[in-house]
C-alpha cells in the first residue's frame, strides 16, 4: 500500500504496470483470403477464428485486450501458459483452414485503461512479424521464462526488430508441447 497525502492508497489505484506475457497472433495471408473467398464468407471465417481464439483464451487464463482486425493482443500472467495457448490456438484454427503466426514476449506492460502499451507490447508485435505460417515465435526472455517446462525451442537466431533498439535473440516453440 502506498500513501498519499498521509493515507494508504490501494494497490489497484497506483498500478500503471504489470509484469505479463504478451500474445499477438495474425492470420497469414488474410487479405489474399479474402479477397479468395469473398466478404460474406471471409467474415464467417473471421467470426469463427475470433470465436475459437476466444475459447482457447479463456482456457489457458488469457485476457483479450483487443482484436485486429484478423488477429488478437492478449496478455498471460505466465509465458508457459501463454505458450500453451498460443499452440492450441494455431491447430484449432488449422483444423478450419486458417493459418496464423504468433508472436509471445514478457516484459512490463503498461495498463492504459482497457488497452495496453509499452516497449513489451512493440516487441511482442515485432516478434510475431517474425512468423511465418503455422510459427509460435518467442523471445530469449520468454524462453527464459520457461525453463524447467519441457517445451523445447528452435533457435531462429539474432534479429532486428523494427523501430526497437538492440538485436532480439528468437526461438520457434518446437513441438510437441507437452501439457
Amino acid at each position: 500500500v502506498r500513501r498519499r497525502a498521509g493515507h494508504p492508497v490501494p494497490i489497484r489505484l497506483w498500478r500503471r504496470s504489470i509484469l505479463a506475457t504478451v500474445m499477438f497472433s495474425d492470420i497469414v495471408s488474410s487479405t489474399e483470403r479474402a479477397a479468395e473467398v469473398g466478404d460474406r464468407r471471409w467474415r464467417h471465417e473471421l467470426d469463427r477464428h475470433d470465436e475459437l481464439v476466444r475459447a482457447e483464451l479463456k482456457a489457458h487464463g488469457g485476457r483479450e485486450i483487443k482484436t485486429t482486425g484478423d488477429g488478437f493482443l492478449a496478455l498471460f500472467d505466465a509465458p508457459a501458459r501463454a505458450i500453451r495457448c498460443a499452440v492450441a490456438i494455431r491447430d484449432r484454427l488449422r483444423a478450419v483452414g486458417l493459418e496464423v503466426r504468433i508472436g509471445l514476449h514478457s516484459g512490463e506492460v503498461e495498463l492504459r485503461g482497457n488497452d495496453v502499451g509499452g516497449i513489451a507490447v512493440n516487441l511482442g508485435a515485432r516478434v510475431a512479424e517474425t512468423g511465418s505460417e503455422g510459427d509460435v515465435v518467442v523471445s530469449s526472455t520468454v524462453r527464459d521464462l520457461v525453463a524447467g517446462s519441457g517445451i523445447t525451442f528452435a533457435d531462429r537466431g539474432e534479429h532486428a526488430l523494427k523501430g526497437v533498439p538492440d538485436r532480439w535473440r528468437l526461438f520457434a516453440v518446437a513441438d510437441p508441447v507437452p501439457r
